[in-house]
């Protein structure tokens, strides 16, 4: 166990938790229900490790649930306030401490991956959901990929079944998602059309994208091109409108969904996406994306390699995050925000 786990109460009467600081949550609202705040330092269970967190990614996935919207994600994350009380899922670090009957993983391994509860010193996660942090990458750098790239990665390849050649339509190629999903595209040979405000179109250009359309133009889905695979990611475009620009046999992936109102918000197109999907030649998916060890693995490979390079905007501190968050739900960011952590030693 990691000598920093416990201190000694000032009375003398024994030893007390540890502390840190913490991003903490205590109701559902708008991103200035925040606060820093120190907690008790966790400690690893069976089966677990404890991370010393130097990084934490921020997504838009992490707005929904600060806002409780939509009211379909309460069931699970809490009716009337959240469950987890400590925000983030992203994270990079080192490890600090080992739980029984964890293998492959010791004190001083640096990882990135996901655990809930990521925005704090200490966190305590799931071997599982962890890699090594890939060679040559910053700690910020390796924050921003897991979720994003995840869930970029297994659209294109599981949902998609993207190959070389074929044609790749990304709407929302700016976001975080869509800026890996540029990049990992054409790491697997597609061309690559993306979509983003021409505020944004010198980022997805420089992601690799062979054009780059500005949506408040053109219309991408007029029919004049036709895409073997469309990424619509935190999109709300009418189905018929998408399936316009796919090829006959082409498959239509929808990653996440704005818009549709405080109760279903855009699961109402996902459903009726999967309902039509079986009448059709075309495909129409949606999905949710699994954190996984292989997977990151597979990331880590491009990391590497230099095919794929995280789109950080900015680092921030915990006590930007409600900040960071407001940008995001506008639209304003490019790319991805990642939160400096940073636990003593």
């Amino acid at each position: 166990m990691d000598e920093h786990a416990t201190s000694t109460d000032a009375t003398g009467g024994g030893t007390a938790p540890a502390r840190m600081q913490a991003l903490h949550q205590g109701a559902y609202g708008p991103p200035e229900v925040l606060s820093v705040t120190e907690v008790d330092r966790p400690e690893a269970g069976p089966g677990q490790v404890l991370v010393r967190v130097r990084a934490a990614g921020l997504d838009r996935g992490t707005w929904h649930l600060v806002a409780g919207l939509p009211y379909l994600i309460r069931p699970i994350e809490g009716w009337r306030r959240p469950r987890h009380e400590i925000l983030g899922l992203d994270l990079s670090g080192e490890v600090v401490a080992v739980g029984e009957g964890v293998d492959g993983l010791r004190p001083g391994t640096e990882v990135y991956g996901t655990a809930r509860g990521a925005l704090a010193e200490y966190v305590v996660a799931d071997p599982a959901r962890l890699a090594p942090k890939p060679a040559g990458i910053s700690f910020e750098a390796a924050a921003a990929v897991p979720v994003s790239a995840l869930t970029a990665l297994q659209a294109l390849r599981d949902q998609a079944d993207v190959v070389a050649g074929q044609r790749v339509l990304i709407l929302g190629a700016s976001g975080g998602v869509g800026s890996y999903a540029v990049q990992l595209a054409k790491a697997l040979g597609a061309h690559v059309t993306g979509v983003c405000s021409a505020a944004k179109a010198e980022l997805v250009a420089g992601l690799g994208a062979d054009e780059v359309i500005d949506y408040r133009t053109t219309d991408p889905v007029d029919g004049s091109t036709r895409y073997d695979a469309i990424l619509d990611i935190g999109g709300n475009r009418p189905l018929r409108a998408l399936r316009r620009a796919l090829t006959p046999r082409g498959t239509l992936v929808i990653v996440g969904g704005e818009g549709g109102g405080r109760l279903l918000g855009g699961t109402e197109r996902l459903l009726r996406a999967l309902l039509w999907s079986p009448l059709l030649r075309q495909r129409m998916r949606t999905f949710i994306s699994s954190e996984n060890r292989a997977d990151l693995e597979a990331l880590s490979a491009h990391l590497e390699s230099g095919a794929v390079v995280p789109a950080v905007e900015r680092v921030v501190a915990l006590g930007d995050v409600a900040a960071e968050l407001a940008r995001l739900e506008r639209g304003e960011v490019r790319g991805k925000v990642v939160v400096a952590v940073g636990a003593a030693g």
